[in-house]
């Protein structure tokens, strides 16, 4: 008999690693612990060998770079492998969000401290002779956002997937960003944000779940089979929505989320014909017109093109998302359209897809052939709306005829929503004209326009505002008749940022020293528990290990500067900080005009003893905008008279950092003393800056306006320098005729610079240099009331001047502004939403 077989010798055999629903994962994915130096080496040169084909004698700083990034990236996306997982055996109701951009900066230090491989990466890299430092500095922001829209809804993100909200974000895969700037003898120049130029390897492209959508054509009425009439969209033209999905990695949890990115593509990448007969571009015609829809982020609007190329954009990517969310809903066999809005959030992130509203009801209505009402019921319980501006001009309209032309069923059930609407005002205000015309969804003052702020809000049953005052603002001033047509529909969500990127990485060492005497990372998850800080704040001891770290960020700062723009700083001046967007409401030229007249006053009194003083700028002005940029030219211009100027001794520096981003402003908010948030008071929705620099120890120089008011009720009166008219006053001054003339006339200061900034003396060989500043000013009648708050401003200077002087209450103050701002997290911002809007449970990942 042949001998019994043996048990073979050597480890047992590991189960399979599965995710829910039984998918097979590799092994090195479970149980998503961190994986240990000597692995992430292996997986380093793994992906050095195998991805990208150098070995580590021939590797650049960028190969060692995107191997680093894919081997972080594998446990992410096994992570979120599981994540999705679990939400599709559990069925669970999503959020998702609808963004025109998303200002995601760069991704690396933010996926290695989410993931929990921050030390073991920076360990192994080291290992390998690396500097992590240098191969992190490859990497380009990428160039999917503009300004404080774009940043809130990454920082949503972040909040959703930390605090385990399933959640998506949609958008558009841009492949050039708003603009890179440069400077050339003070002006703006723009050139193409090529980010995509070398690819990134946070993506991973679907092209298996690309979406087909429509565009232009005609509506003819066609008749069913029961003899009905029915519109019917005909003659159209296609093109293909390819989805890019970048993982969004939580903070100490397992929850992995989605950003889905749309690209246009051709349906019909080449015409073979046209090509053999020698028409060689009109081979490729169709293809790079469908291409043009997600070339760049906000093409310039001044043209009728632009303008044309902006609602396709923004067609083009809520259909495309609609259409991919309807696909996850039927994927569960137990769904239907009947429970869509309970298991479907969706938020408008201002009114750039507000034109989702028509296109769902297109769907339910043509496609599905749903009675109206039902179908409106659908919409208005799916759509919520965030409105992020209070300036009339800036509330989207878009003519009829454009409408008509580009998606001509939609504007027929926008006219449709609208009689409904107009049912319903006149049964609350009979014969009430004036109603009508403020709620009506078609501007009929002038040429013909679709109102989509007055679409979202009808079409929305939650509307929230980003700041106590801007919501009290928007039922007041700018929807007081929605108001009272929809009893308890708007609400406040305070804006919040997220103090993952906004503190712990771009500020690590004071995050560290938070951490140390906090006792705990908990804090980063909760960051009410900064007042613990508090108890601190009058310790001589904290207050210097405080104020050194600030320094050092100063002394970074002074690098970047001396990069950049070529000037000498002293981290021992008060770093003044005003980066913004570039808008004349945001009132960069009143803090020109102060400087002006520091820089007289020095002139005049050599011996006059000021705090030195650097003005940090950073900003980009939309290409159209040419008043926005003859601010930045007259900025830079006065800047350079006074750097150059011997006689002031270096007591006041200027300088505008170019290309403002992300990146750039992680180096400068903890090294920022003083935070300019001077925006006309009314005008600001909200802001984040002024949240993000006064959680790394600024002080906020500010008007009463966006979240101000809420930031100096959290940090004290003692702690912040407010000063000019409040809403109140500047609504009275409107009413009474303001007249900047007036102010300029009494303020002799006032009148010497405002003459000084419009003479030719800074610019001695090119006459009227700054004559769009100037003008706006006093002929142009001043609209944002710089004139009127300057005195209040330069008072408000004099007051900090006298704080920073005393290097302990400085210390203290900026302590306890660190300390007093746990409100401004954005996990706080997105438990609101999610309780009061989204009726959206939490799910934990296992």
């Amino acid at each position: 008999m042949p001998a019994p077989s043996k048990s073979p010798k050597g480890p047992a055999q590991k189960a399979p690693v599965t995710a829910p629903g039984g998918a097979l994962l590799p092994e090195s994915a479970a149980p998503f612990a961190v994986a240990d130096t000597a692995k992430m080496k292996q997986a380093i040169l793994r992906h050095l060998t195998y991805t990208l084909a150098r070995d580590t004698h021939t590797a650049r700083p960028r190969d060692w770079w995107i191997a680093t990034a894919m081997a972080v990236r594998e446990h992410i996306l096994a992570r979120l492998i599981v994540t999705q997982g679990t939400h599709n055996d559990h069925n669970v109701r999503r959020l998702y969000y609808f963004s025109l951009e998303y200002l995601m900066g760069r991704l690396m230090r933010n996926a290695l401290y989410n993931s929990d491989q921050y030390e073991v990466t920076v360990n192994a890299l080291k290992e390998l002779g690396v500097d992590f430092e240098t191969i992190r500095e490859q990497e380009v922001d990428m160039g999917l956002g503009n300004g404080g829209l774009g940043r809130l809804a990454a920082c949503f993100l972040d909040s959703l997937a930390t605090l385990d909200y399933p959640a998506i974000g949609y958008g558009i895969h841009y492949e050039f960003g708003l603009f890179r700037q440069e400077f050339v003898a003070g002006h703006q120049i723009e050139h193409p944000d090529s980010w995509m130029v070398f690819g990134t390897p946070w993506e991973v492209v679907r092209p298996e779940n690309s979406e087909k959508i429509q565009l232009y054509g005609r509506v003819e009425n066609v008749f069913d089979d029961r003899g009905n009439s029915r519109p019917k969209w005909v003659d159209t033209k296609s093109v293909l929505g390819v989805p890019y999905d970048i993982p969004i990695a939580g903070f100490g949890t397992k929850t992995v989320n989605l950003l889905r990115l749309w690209g246009s593509r051709s349906t019909e990448e080449f015409d073979l014909q046209a090509f053999n007969s020698g028409g060689y571009v009109e081979a490729v015609r169709e293809k790079a017109v469908s291409e043009t829809i997600s070339k760049v982020l906000y093409p310039n609007d001044k043209t009728e093109n632009g303008k044309e190329l902006r609602l396709v954009q923004q067609y083009f990517f809520v259909a495309c998302s609609l259409r991919d969310i309807i696909r996850r809903h039927f994927r569960d066999t137990q769904n239907s359209w009947d429970n869509f809005a309970d298991k479907v959030a969706i938020q408008l992130n201002d009114t750039h897809p507000t034109v989702a509203i028509p296109e769902l009801m297109r769907i339910l209505l043509d496609e599905q052939e749903m009675p109206w009402d039902k179908a409106w019921g659908i919409v208005n319980r799916t759509f919520g709306y965030t409105n992020h501006t209070l300036l009339p001009e800036a509330l989207e309209k878009w003519s009829v005829p454009l409408f008509q032309r580009v998606l001509p069923r939609h504007l027929q059930i926008i006219y449709d929503i609208n009689a409904q609407v107009l049912k319903a005002v006149e049964q609350k205000w009979p014969g009430n004209w004036e109603k009508m015309r403020a709620c009506s969804l078609i501007d009929e003052e002038g040429a013909k326009a679709v109102r989509m702020a007055n679409l979202s809000v009808v079409g929305s049953h939650a509307v929230n505002g980003v700041a106590a005052l801007h919501t009290e603002l928007l039922k007041k001033l700018l929807f007081p008749e929605f108001d009272e047509l929809y009893p308890g529909r708007f609400q406040n969500k305070t804006n919040g940022i997220t103090p993952r990127r906004w503190l712990l990485y771009c500020n690590p060492n004071l995050s560290a020293l938070i951490t140390r005497v906090l006792g705990s990372e908990a804090w980063i998850r909760d960051l009410d528990l900064l007042r613990g800080l508090e108890r601190f704040a009058d310790n001589p001891a904290f207050q210097r290990e405080f104020m050194a770290i600030k320094r050092a960020n100063k002394v970074s700062l002074a690098a970047v500067i001396k990069e950049e723009c070529k000037i000498d700083v002293s981290p021992d001046a008060l770093f003044d900080v005003q980066i913004k967007r570039l808008h004349e409401y945001k009132r960069q030229h009143l803090n020109l005009l102060h400087i002006l007249a520091l820089y007289r006053r020095v002139l005049q009194n050599p011996q006059l003893d000021i705090v030195p003083r650097v003005f940090i700028f950073a900003a980009k002005a939309a290409p159209g905008y040419d008043l926005a940029k003859n601010i930045i030219r007259a900025i830079n211009i006065v800047g350079n008279k006074i750097n150059d100027d011997q006689r002031i001794q270096g007591k006041l520096k200027v300088a505008f950092l170019p290309n403002y981003r992300v990146s750039l402003a992680e180096k400068i908010i903890p090294a920022a003393d003083l935070s300019e948030q001077i925006s006309t008071a009314g005008k600001e929705a909200s802001g984040t800056g002024n949240m993000k620099l006064a959680l790394n120890g600024a002080l906020t120089i500010g008007t009463l306006d966006g979240a101000n008011v809420e930031i100096r009720e959290e940090v004290g009166d003692e702690n912040i320098f407010i000063f000019g008219h409040t809403v109140e006053e500047v609504q009275a001054l409107r009413n009474h005729g303001y007249n900047p003339w007036d102010i300029y006339h009494k303020d002799e200061e006032l009148h010497a610079i405002v003459d000084w900034l419009g003479s030719d003396y800074f610019t001695p060989h090119e006459h009227g240099a700054f004559n769009l500043v100037h003008q706006s000013l006093l002929g142009g009648g001043d609209p944002f009331m710089v004139l009127a708050d300057f005195r209040s401003y330069s008072d408000a200077h004099l007051r900090a001047e006298a704080v920073y002087r005393d290097h302990s209450k400085w210390a203290r103050s900026a302590i306890l502004n660190t300390a007093r701002v746990g409100k401004f997290s954005s996990d706080r911002t997105i438990r609101e939403y999610a309780e009061q809007i989204w009726s959206l449970p939490a799910v934990r990942v296992p």
